[in-house]
């Protein structure tokens, strides 16, 4: 989103502002029939009938003047229909956050952060996913209720974190597809689903974002505003679009946001290809799509893809756009129909997906106390219950990268004084990440330790560029605690949005400061990298004195518990990385704006994430230790798939290496594995990871998760993990061209340490 225009929205007042306590001062809902009767004459009003009339009815009712205005983000009130303003923006990235229509100036001073999303995604748990979803809509509807918010979110980002010094990475659930996949949909219902189940209307509407191939956002001197991606149609399908696909197919979310940078050459928010073709024609998608906030500007100003203003309006209109995020359609609009460049029945269709997304969250359905939601308020947000649940979220993802025998889990009773150090050590914000509300309250890494044990601090740095360091400080007090706990890592000043790194060292003189204290150190030396991106810390992965590593991304509004919980031995540390951690030497030799995943050796390229890349890595993706041993064993998997073919396949006169993943080809063809999980230690969750090598067709991944599930097991107990594969879904790939193909041959299925080949064939 455009930094100006973002600080522009948030000083909007939008949807309106009042005062809960005196119902004479409540402004107008629209259709609020009870207050004012003469709104039952207009049909959009009657909630008992269908959306497409409703809409219609409210379409043809409006002035072209009128109409235009709802073209843009922040809308007018019509009074002469009993519309009041409205404000599409508001946000709920981990959490109902600050900007647009969201204040915490009202009743409700704040509401329950969740960890960054990139901390959510290692705990590769849907249910936690989408229960978070659940509550962030539910407090939302809350602050809704008292004017402090809107009803529509652009939320979840479901971008593929492709390269590691990527700003806005730690938004996203990672760099695998499927997790991706997994993470948009269980999220988007969570956010979305009426507690009746109602599928037709919806509790808040969500959006998909930035469709598509958006992951760069300023590096050596290109921005996103102008950055063309360059993408196989291998890499599109395979990897780009298939968290779309799936918040549009599977969670039938509301809205897509399309992206500020062009794809091939094309604006992402003007290509009728992308929008009107795939989002509108192949997904089927029943909402609206709407800009990344200003692109429609961009494409002319910054792009230089249209010769005039309107020219960029009607491209984007007929490429598919319902509603833009600025006000460049709105400036331009009524000239692009003079030109006959649009006709008003291109508007009337942008509206009627907007209209109609408003309608079903029953925007048009008068005072929302009388609604489904009508009796939530403060007493919703903030509940003992949603926080706790931001603890145990990051609880679940904090990843543990290394521990020596004897260092963790520290004991609260041996432990007299613990050393705590480093500039993110007494962090508050910054647990956080972007996209952030007001909290509830915090609980920093300082907090969360001091309340199990005596305690003595040191920032060693005066923030997290650490350009100088107080070493002599920092090295008395661990020189003398019986544990040290340095916490380092980054904040929004070298990662967010509009802001990429450069490189993936630790950030100034953190590297010195924590070497220079594990030297001296007493007792074991526990680093927490706090962070939404990887670093390259084999310094410390190799260092015999650093007995501990964590990575607690960024940990939400109780991270300093959650960190506690789990140091102290109360929590078994269960999160995987959904990143793979890649070395210096990478960024050093892969320009950001090289966009193929698969990996080209004849020009010294090794692809990009866990499924494609051929260098070595810090930490890979899926790794995370425990505090116990888990082991497996293989109970039910099949040796052989046959694919039944007609007889005139051709297939069957000449060999293949690969058949079309066709629906008549996959009929009847999913079939089970179960494993058996043992427990060896202490209790705890743990994830089990699926994952496929398939045979070597159409430059396939040389790995791909095929599925991943969440078990909680108690100390020398075992559980049984089934998985559903399907074949035709989890053992096809994408050939050259973007098709799906189901590859013949020996795929080799694997868990940890435990593979099996199994055949497929005609």
């Amino acid at each position: 989103m455009s930094s100006v225009l973002f600080f522009f929205l948030s000083f909007l007042c939008f949807p309106f502002t009042r005062s809960p306590a005196f119902a004479e001062k409540l402004p107008p809902f629209a259709c609020d029939i009870a207050r004012h009767k003469e709104l039952a004459s207009f049909r959009f009003c009657n909630a008992s009938l269908g959306v497409e009339e409703r809409v219609s009815d409210l379409v043809g009712r409006l002035t072209l003047s009128e109409k235009i205005g709802f073209l843009v983000n922040s809308n007018e009130n019509v009074s002469r229909l009993g519309i009041p303003q409205y404000q599409w923006w508001s946000e709920a990235l981990h959490g109902v956050a600050t900007g647009g229509a969201t204040n915490f100036d009202g009743v409700i001073k704040g509401a329950t952060s969740f960890p960054q999303v990139i901390l959510t995604a290692a705990t590769f748990n849907i249910s936690l996913f989408e229960e978070i979803g659940r509550v962030v809509s539910t407090e939302a509807r809350a602050m809704y209720i008292v004017a402090q918010t809107g009803l529509t979110f652009w939320a979840p980002n479901v971008n593929i974190f492709r390269d590691p010094r990527w700003g806005r990475g730690q938004e996203t659930p990672g760099e695998d597809p499927l997790l991706s996949s997994r993470y948009a949909v269980a999220f988007v219902k969570g956010l979305q689903q009426m507690d009746n189940g109602d599928p037709n209307l919806l509790k808040m509407a969500a959006c998909c974002k930035h469709y598509t191939a958006y992951d760069l956002e300023s590096w050596r001197g290109i921005e996103r505003y102008s950055f063309n991606a360059v993408v196989t149609r291998q890499d599109m399908e395979d990897t780009f679009q298939p968290p779309f696909k799936s918040c549009v197919i599977d969670g039938n979310v509301a809205s897509v946001m399309c992206s500020y940078n062009q794809v091939n050459g094309k604006p992402a928010c003007g290509d009728p290809h992308l929008l009107g073709g795939v989002i509108r024609g192949q997904w089927k998608l029943n909402g609206y799509i709407v800009s990344d906030c200003d692109s429609v500007s961009v494409l002319y100003s910054s792009q230089n893809y249209t010769k005039t203003p309107e020219e960029a309006v009607a491209v984007a209109i007929l490429s598919g756009l319902d509603l833009d995020c600025g006000t460049f359609v709105s400036e331009h609009a009524e000239a692009a129909l003079k030109q006959g460049l649009i006709k008003e029945s291109d508007i009337d269709k942008a509206l009627y997906n907007s209209f109609a997304t408003l309608m079903r969250v029953g925007f048009f359905n008068g005072d929302p106390r009388h609604g489904p939601y009508g009796k939530l308020g403060p007493k919703d947000v903030c509940t003992p219950e949603n926080q706790d649940l931001a603890r145990e979220a990051a609880r679940q993802g904090i990843v543990l990268l290394k521990n020596s025998e004897g260092s963790l889990p520290l004991s609260s009773t041996a432990i007299k004084t613990l050393a705590v150090i480093g500039p993110n050590a007494n962090a508050s914000e910054t647990m956080l990440g972007d996209y952030k509300g007001v909290p509830c309250n915090y609980i920093t890494p300082l907090q969360g330790l001091s309340a199990l044990v005596t305690t003595t601090y040191q920032p060693g740095c005066s923030n997290v560029t650490c350009n100088t360091v107080q070493l002599d400080e920092a090295k008395k007090i661990a020189a003398s605690a019986d544990a040290t706990v340095l916490v380092m890592g980054e904040d929004q000043s070298i990662e967010t949005e509009g802001l990429d790194r450069d490189n993936l060292l630790l950030p100034g003189n953190q590297t010195l400061l924590v070497t220079e204290v594990a030297k001296v150190a007493k007792g074991p030396v526990i680093l927490l990298i706090m962070s939404g991106g990887g670093f390259d810390i084999t310094f410390a992965k190799n260092d015999d004195k650093i007995t501990s590593i964590l990575w607690v991304g960024y940990p939400g509004e109780a991270g300093g518990g959650a960190i506690a919980d789990i140091i102290f031995g109360y929590y078994n540390p269960c999160g995987r990385l959904p990143i793979t951690w890649y070395p210096q030497s990478f960024v050093d030799k892969v320009p950001m704006t090289i966009m193929n995943m698969r990996p080209d050796l004849l020009r010294g390229y090794p692809g990009r994430s866990y499924r494609f890349y051929t260098g070595e890595t810090v930490y890979p993706f899926g790794y995370g230790l425990s505090y116990s041993k888990f082991s497996y064993q293989l109970l039910k998997a099949p040796k052989l798939v046959s694919i039944p073919l007609e007889d005139n396949h051709a297939c069957r006169l000449s060999e293949c290496i690969s058949i079309d993943a066709t629906e008549q080809n996959c009929q009847n063809l999913a079939f089970d594995i179960h494993i058996k999980v043992q427990n060896t230690g202490m209790s705890g969750s743990h994830t089990i990871l699926l994952f496929s090598t398939p045979p070597s067709v159409h430059n396939s991944p040389k790995k791909q998760l095929l599925g991943f599930e969440k078990v909680f097991l108690n100390g020398e107990t075992g559980a049984l993990v089934r998985f559903k594969v399907d074949a035709c879904r989890d053992l096809s790939v994408t050939d050259e061209v973007g098709e799906r193909k189901i590859a013949l041959g020996k795929h080799e299925l694997h868990v940890g340490s435990l593979k099996h080949s199994l055949v497929v064939s005609i």
